[in-house]
C-alpha cells in the first residue's frame, strides 16, 4: 500500500480518491475546507494547496500527487496560477509524481477534433491560465526536477459534475421545465464522465509511458446538447426535454448579476459550433474505454430523480 495525495473535492477529485481508496491506497484527500467523502482509507484535511511549504508537509510519505482542484470559476484570474504554482513546487520539494487534471480550454478555437499533438493556441483567459500551468509543469520534467503529466477532459457530465451543462440545463430536464442554453443545440459536443476521468488519472500515473506528455480521457462519441437532453431525460424517466437556445442578449443580461454567468461569454466558441475530443490515443495505449453515456448520466443522477418521477410533480 502506497499513500497517494488528492487536493479537491469536486466531482473528479473524489473519484479519484475513491477510485485509489478501492485499490487499496492510503488516501489524503486535501481542500480549503476538509470536505470529501467519509469513509475507509481516505483522510480529509483541510489545508490550502498554494501554500507549498504546507502541502509539502502533507506529501511527506506520499508517491503521487493528484491535482483535481479548481477556484470558483470567476476568481481564476486571481487564484489559479497560485494554486497551480504551489502545488509543483510542492511537487518537486518532496520528490512525488504529480499528476493534473486539465481541460481543453488552452487549445483555443479548433476546426476539428482535438488531439494531444495540437499546439496550445488559447483564445481565452481561461485557456491561458490553463496553458502556463502545463508550461510550467512540462519545463520541470524537461529540466528533471518532477515527473509529470496533465489529463485532459471535455465538459463533465455525470457523479459530482459541475459544467454549464449539469447547472444550466439538468436541472430544468429533471424538473420538467424548459432549459435555456446558450448553444447550438445541434453541434456535436464531447462530455467527459468525472469518474472516466478519475479511473484515466489513476491508471495513467502507474504506467511508466505516462510521463511528461498530456492525455485525452477515454470519451463517448460526441453528440450535441439536445441528444444529451433527450438522454437524460430517458435516464431520469421524465418527460422529452424541452430545451431553447439562450440569445447573446439574455446571457449578456444574466452575467450583470451573476459572477459564475459572466465568466461564461469568452468560452461561447465552444458551444456554437462542434466541439470533439479525440481520446483515441489513450484509449489504446492504456486499454481504457469510456463508460457508456447512459451509465454516466444515470450515475450521475440525483436520488429520487434515479427512482423515477415523484406522484404529484408537476412543471
Amino acid at each position: 500500500m502506497s499513500v497517494k495525495v488528492v487536493v479537491g473535492a469536486g466531482g473528479t477529485g473524489v473519484a479519484t480518491a475513491e477510485v485509489l481508496a478501492d485499490a487499496g491506497q492510503e488516501v489524503r484527500l486535501v481542500t480549503r475546507t476538509g470536505s470529501g467523502p467519509v469513509r475507509a482509507g481516505i483522510q480529509r484535511i483541510a489545508l490550502d494547496a498554494s501554500k507549498a511549504e504546507a502541502l509539502t508537509a502533507v506529501l511527506e510519505g506520499a508517491t503521487t500527487l493528484y491535482n483535481c482542484a479548481a477556484p470558483p470559476y470567476h476568481l481564476w484570474r486571481e487564484q489559479l496560477p497560485g494554486l497551480t504554482s504551489g502545488m509543483l513546487r510542492a511537487a518537486i520539494a518532496s520528490g512525488v509524481d504529480y499528476v493534473m487534471l486539465g481541460n481543453l480550454y488552452g487549445y483555443g478555437s479548433v476546426g476539428g477534433p482535438i488531439t494531444e499533438d495540437l499546439r496550445l493556441k488559447p483564445n481565452s483567459v481561461k485557456g491561458e491560465l490553463r496553458a502556463q500551468a502545463w508550461a510550467e509543469a512540462k519545463a520541470a520534467y524537461d529540466a528533471g526536477r518532477v515527473r509529470v503529466t496533465e489529463v485532459r477532459a471535455s465538459d463533465f457530465i455525470g457523479r459530482g459534475a459541475q459544467s454549464v451543462f449539469t447547472i444550466m440545463v439538468a436541472p430544468k430536464v429533471l424538473a420538467g421545465k424548459t432549459a435555456l442554453f446558450p448553444a447550438d443545440l445541434n453541434a456535436p459536443h464531447s462530455w467527459t464522465g468525472t469518474v472516466d476521468a478519475a479511473r484515466a488519472m489513476v491508471a495513467i500515473s502507474a504506467d511508466e509511458r505516462g510521463w511528461g506528455r498530456p492525455w485525452h480521457v477515454p470519451t463517448n462519441p460526441a453528440v450535441s446538447p439536445r441528444e444529451l437532453a433527450t438522454a437524460l431525460a430517458h435516464c431520469a424517466k421524465v418527460p422529452a426535454p424541452k430545451l431553447r437556445r439562450m440569445p447573446g442578449w439574455l446571457l449578456s443580461s444574466a452575467a450583470l448579476t451573476s459572477k459564475t454567468v459572466g465568466e461564461l461569454p469568452e468560452m461561447q466558441y465552444q458551444l456554437q459550433k462542434p466541439f470533439v475530443l479525440d481520446s483515441s490515443t489513450t484509449e489504446r495505449t492504456f486499454a481504457l474505454s469510456p463508460t457508456p453515456l447512459t451509465d454516466i448520466l444515470r450515475d450521475g443522477l440525483p436520488q429520487t430523480a434515479a427512482a423515477g418521477p415523484v406522484s404529484g410533480r408537476r412543471s
